[in-house]
């Protein structure tokens, strides 16, 4: 039985990134041979010596909303913070709520000296909330005017630019947290990868809040895996297959395009175009169906990602990289260092 103690390791707090650095492409990179264990160390911008012509690179699209949310209840007047999780649909969202014993059913909050007003029309048994929000205009241009950035609660410096947390490519609004790993890309870095030949191919998943909640059972078979959602066009999945079939690489970007590929292949490893919810839980003894690289940056102890990069490589190769990590003085989380796992 794996527990969730066997993936724990020792991080001092002052490697916890706070903020990103200044250039994109020049955190450090931590290449992993994810069968021997060998370990080398290098910059992002190194990435290119690691693919080759025929390789199909996947990027998560997604873009972050800025979530978070300050407002005032109507009658009472009591400060609260609503932050937003999920379109359920139209304009009822899925949400956080605190302090939650103040916002019970039929609750007004008003948000921007009322310019967005929410009412709580439903309690979940989880104690999330359902809000339906009113305005005028798009809801979007109202978000962006009033709401902040949802940095993970690892991160307590202040970010000036909000983009810096955005991948370069982001273009989906849904997400409640960042696809880290895109982070390292640049515009041209990227267009130095297709000028060699490697395909880069666009998938869509909505990374949620559940991405950074503990595992809090002993045996992690018994976690309940977080959902979120994901779009893989037809001509995305053609593009992967076409690389599977002429022997190239799949390298994804981040555990979430890990996750949204392995979600939509098949036994054979065949991609297939659709949209729908995943909750994947991969971890050591899982059979990857899709994937060959991985391409990652520095996670949490004991969380499901640093479970997912050990069922690529191996419990022990991993724990012995994010030691050497910590001797090495890597930058750890969400605008730390990156590892490359092929």
């Amino acid at each position: 039985m794996l527990k969730t103690s066997d993936f724990n390791y020792d991080l001092p707090e002052e490697l916890i990134a706070q903020t990103p650095i200044e250039k994109r492409d020049h955190s450090r990179l931590m290449v992993l041979d994810r069968k021997t264990g060998e370990i080398s160390h290098e910059h992002f911008f190194d990435i290119k010596k690691h693919l080759r012509a025929g390789d199909c690179l996947v990027i998560n699209d997604t873009r972050v909303l800025p979530a978070r949310l300050y407002g005032i209840k109507e009658g009472g007047g009591a400060h609260v913070e609503v932050l937003l999780l999920k379109n359920i649909e139209g304009d009822d969202w899925e949400c956080i709520v605190y302090p939650g014993r103040r916002l019970k059913e039929g609750a007004v909050v008003s948000f921007g000296d009322g310019i967005l007003k929410g009412e709580i029309i439903r309690v979940l048994p989880d104690g999330n909330r359902i809000v339906r929000f009113m305005y005028e205009g798009i809801f979007l241009e109202l978000l962006e005017k009033i709401g902040t950035m949802p940095l993970p609660p690892y991160i307590t410096e202040r970010l000036d630019d909000g983009e810096r947390y955005q991948t370069v490519y982001s273009r989906e609004n849904g997400s409640a947290a960042a696809p880290t790993a895109g982070l390292h890309f640049t515009r041209d870095l990227l267009r130095e990868i297709e000028e060699m030949g490697v395909d880069v191919v666009h998938v869509t998943l909505h990374v949620g809040l559940g991405t950074f909640r503990p595992v809090k059972e002993e045996n992690i078979t018994d976690h309940l895996m977080h959902t979120e959602s994901y779009n893989v066009t037809e001509e995305a999945a053609a593009r992967i297959n076409a690389a599977k079939a002429r022997g190239g690489r799949v390298i994804a970007v981040g555990t979430t395009s890990c996750r949204t590929l392995e979600s939509v292949g098949d036994e054979q490893g065949i991609v297939h175009s659709g949209s729908g919810d995943t909750s994947i839980f991969i971890y050591p003894g899982y059979t990857f169906k899709v994937l060959d690289g991985l391409i990652t940056n520095f996670h949490l102890p004991e969380s499901t990602l640093i479970m997912l990069v050990s069922a690529f490589s191996s419990r022990e190769h991993v724990l012995h990289a994010y030691e050497t990590a910590v001797q090495e003085r890597y930058r750890f989380f969400s605008f730390g260092d990156a590892m490359l796992l092929l």
